[in-house]
């Protein structure tokens, strides 16, 4: 099949354009009528030739070049027909369209490479009926088809688009001839115009033959205008975009030149150009930054890249952002340690109250350190280890509840230590990258915030809080917490590589300090390379003097007003804690006190008052009802029989719920709500085994279960609950509930239970006791096996409360359910007062 149809480029014999664009519609009818009804059909590949036309054609095919041979030896007339797929070679009968153009082969050049080079003049449309003959080539019965021609305003006026259209993609196309588009303009026959037009400019093939399927001429003219309207456009932007794409490679070379221009100037004045004076800055700042040898080298390979690279080159600029990066950290950069053991007890205890653990380990650290320093000269004769060196940095977790102080603890230990104080917040962080940044390949590349934070405090050794460790996330961008493995390890730090610098960073000197509200979303390696340090919620004396001593005279100044005009009374502090907070740190207490405060000033501005002195009462009036009634409610809430007040920890702190049982009239039923895990359903469940197989021992009749449904809730259904530790207390409300004894309301517990009855040990502890004394309980029940974890309470506690260690359920429900007696009249005194 033949396809080298190049009517952009010239022929390949001189013509002149008039020879590819004459006009024969004078002769065609006449000639059509000696056309023969069967021709020879020469397959075309993507290409298709119009009536009126002439088109150069170069024939390669054996089959194709004995066609050519035999239709020269006899009238010279040939069907052209086009391949529907132009990659085909040798297409069949069914793969080529049926409407074609009956061609005249006006000249014939035999080629030395066997080819043979014809020219052909398209002369009348037709379409294939049936094909006679396939080999050696194809022959076939055709009807001729002229087209329908009209002639009125519109024919004429698409006509003129069509040729307004063509010449000025003309004008974009510098190889179409410029007499071709002198000859297209003078035109008027309308069909001549459509297939001169059609045959010279570029379209898919699709388009092509339909322009020479259509019949009727004015519907030619349409599709071609549509055709050159979309290419004009294509051409037009184009044009555009090279425009802009060569306006700005002649502001870049406008620039290059003038650069060089004033590069020039400035070697005749002897003053050196900007590039060098950036290359002679960065190599003072590479000699006085006492980087690390590999990270000179690197410094200085880099600083040699830059001195051959043309100040226009974008390499330029990244490697100039890198070298600026390298020579603004603190390669050797330090603030000296105030190891004074006094000063630093005295700042810790100025700054916070209590806080014991925290303040002991601050002491033991910077003791240690003096020790290393006043005895350097004896360490340095023992033998070293070239594996296990000596770590000089210290690594802390901070878990506790909100509001307990955790963040300001790092300010005050980088007083105490006279150390530069950064924190960076790792919550909702889940980008690997932000942790060690990203590589140089990518644009806008950067350090990540560990690097960012060591050059903005421009300090080696800073006190470096890691807030929120635990609220890290991972995903397909990669594992933070992963990537803080190194960082936070003892072992690796001294060789921080961050993706970006490439080069190792030492964090051996930085005090890491890490905060979380629960440890059990830390990654277990990454809390492995951590002291961590509990800090739990504060007692409601521990309230009052962080209040009396940090959050009034804080809160006074926030508001403007003087301590000679404001006097908080003990009672009102103890009355704002006790019944407008129960938190395990102080955010909400501060918060009310705040409050007052606002009141308070804006009753001295307007001049109602002149001073004032808090007491319950103002408390009271100005805070609205107390929102929590501490043991009043529990009271109430544990009157009736089959109610228990539980202890639970959450990572807010310790706090207590409820647990409600109740039966109705059914068959043996268990049902269980409250939004609780499965952990908690199966200690529910494990209590109701152990009371149907104690039942006679317990004093609970067999038909309470075969002739009931029981129903056990923990309120606060919105709340998600699990755990293992409310198995206690959910026994003890089932217990109450059958034998219809209330549990003493001063009373809470916590203990996992076996079915068998063991009480087993919780965690925990501290946090729920503190939870218990916030809300005015006096009684606690627990396992024996936490007795250890009570030497952690704070003396005010343990001398207020009570703690019944138990071993067993039977002596939980003997210390938790009232007796008969008192009972039945408690009872009666709840029925009443119902």
């Amino acid at each position: 099949m033949e396809n080298n149809h190049e009517p952009k480029n010239p022929p390949l014999n001189p013509m002149d354009p008039d020879d590819l664009t004459f006009d024969i519609s004078d002769n065609l009818d006449k000639a059509m009528k000696n056309f023969p009804d069967e021709v020879a059909i020469l397959p075309l590949r993507g290409v298709v030739v119009y009536p009126q036309t002439i088109v150069p054609l170069t024939i390669g095919q054996p089959r194709s070049i004995k066609l050519i041979d035999d239709v020269i030896a006899n009238n010279k007339l040939v069907g052209l027909v086009a391949s529907k797929n132009a990659e085909l070679e040798n297409p069949t009968v069914k793969e080529m369209y049926r409407t074609g153009t009956v061609g005249s082969i006006h000249r014939l050049f035999r080629a030395p490479d066997g080819t043979i080079r014809i020219l052909v003049q398209g002369m009348a449309r037709f379409i294939t009926e049936e094909y006679t003959q396939i080999d050696p080539y194809f022959r076939a019965r055709i009807t001729y088809r002229p087209e329908i021609q009209e002639s009125n305003l519109q024919v004429d006026a698409l006509a003129r688009n069509a040729r307004d259209q063509f010449e000025r993609i003309a004008e974009m196309i510098p190889t179409l001839p410029r007499e071709l588009v002198s000859t297209v303009a003078t035109y008027t026959d309308a069909l001549q115009t459509v297939y001169t037009i059609a045959n010279f400019q570029r379209m898919d093939l699709a388009d092509a033959q339909a322009i020479l399927e259509i019949d009727r001429v004015i519907a030619k003219l349409r599709r071609l205008v549509s055709i050159l309207t979309r290419e004009r456009d294509v051409l037009e932007l184009g044009q555009k975009i090279q425009n802009e794409a060569r306006s700005e490679m002649e502001k870049t070379q406008r620039e290059y030149f003038l650069r060089e221009q004033l590069k020039a100037i400035q070697e005749e004045l002897g003053e050196g150009d900007e590039q060098t004076a950036d290359i002679e800055e960065f190599r003072l700042k590479i000699d006085s930054a006492h980087m690390s040898d590999e990270a000179s080298k690197q410094a200085r390979r880099e600083l040699d890249r830059l001195s051959r690279l043309p100040t226009a080159a974008a390499e330029y600029g990244v490697i100039r952002t890198y070298l600026d990066w390298m020579v603004s950290l603190p390669w050797s950069v330090t603030t000296p340690d105030n190891l004074d053991i006094a000063h630093a007890r005295l700042v810790l205890e100025k700054d916070h109250y209590g806080l014991k653990d925290v303040k002991t380990r601050i002491l033991e650290y910077l003791a240690v350190r003096k020790l290393r320093q006043d005895r350097k000269t004896e360490i340095s004769r023992r033998k070293k280890d070239e594996i296990r060196k000596v770590r000089e940095g210290v690594i802390l977790c901070f878990i506790g509840p909100p509001g307990v102080g955790k963040t300001s603890l790092g300010q005050s230990i980088a007083r105490a230590m006279n150390r530069k104080f950064i924190r960076i917040s790792l919550g909702g962080v889940r980008d690997e990258a932000e942790i060690r940044g990203h590589r140089r390949t990518y644009i806008g590349a950067m350090p990540g915030r560990i690097l960012q934070s060591m050059r903005r405090i421009e300090s080696h050794n800073p006190v470096f809080m890691l807030d929120e460790i635990d609220k890290l996330r991972f995903d397909f961008s990669g594992d933070p917490a992963s990537a803080l493995l190194e960082v936070l390890d003892p072992e690796q730090n001294r060789e921080f590589r961050d993706h970006y610098l490439e080069v190792a960073f030492d964090l051996s000197q930085v005090m890491f300090i890490t905060t979380a509200n629960s440890l059990e979303t830390i990654p277990p390696p990454l809390l492995d390379r951590m002291e961590v340090i509990q800090i739990a919620g504060y007692t409601e004396e521990e309230k009052y003097h962080i209040a009396r001593q940090y959050l009034v005279p804080r809160q006074l100044k926030e508001n403007g007003l003087l301590d000679k005009e404001v006097k908080f009374s003990s009672k009102a502090l103890h009355t704002i804690i006790r019944n407008y907070t129960q938190e395990a740190g102080v955010r909400n207490l501060e918060r009310q006190i705040g409050s007052i405060c606002r009141k308070l000033a804006t009753a001295i501005t307007e001049g109602k008052i002149t001073r004032a002195s808090v007491t319950p009462d103002y408390v009271r009036s100005e805070l609205g009802a107390p929102l929590f009634k501490g043991s009043q409610e529990i009271s109430m809430r544990t009157s009736i029989p089959g109610v228990a007040t539980g202890l639970a920890w959450t990572a807010y702190g310790g706090d207590i719920l409820f647990v409600e049982a109740t039966r109705m009239p059914g068959s043996n039923g268990f049902m269980i709500t409250g939004s609780i895990g499965n952990v908690m359903q199966e200690s529910a469940k494990a209590g109701l085994s152990f009371i149907r197989s104690h039942a006679h021992e317990l004093q609970i009749p067999d038909s309470i279960f075969t002739e009931s449904d029981i129903h056990l809730h923990v309120p606060a259904g919105a709340q998600p609950k699990d755990g293992p530790s409310a198995g206690l207390t959910m026994i003890t409300a089932m217990v109450s509930l059958f034998r219809q004894q209330p549990v003493r309301y001063d009373t809470g517990m916590t203990g996992e239970i076996t079915l068998r009855g063991q009480v087993l040990p919780v965690g925990g502890i501290k946090e729920k006791i503190l939870a218990a004394h916030r809300s005015g309980l006096k009684r606690v029940i627990l396992p024996k096996r936490n007795k250890e974890d009570l030497d952690d309470l704070p003396e005010s506690v343990i001398k207020t409360m009570e703690f019944i260690l138990a071993d067993n359920v039977l002596e939980v429900l003997d210390n938790a359910l009232l007796p008969v007696k008192k009972a039945a009249k408690r009872i009666q005194k709840s029925s009443v007062t119902s």
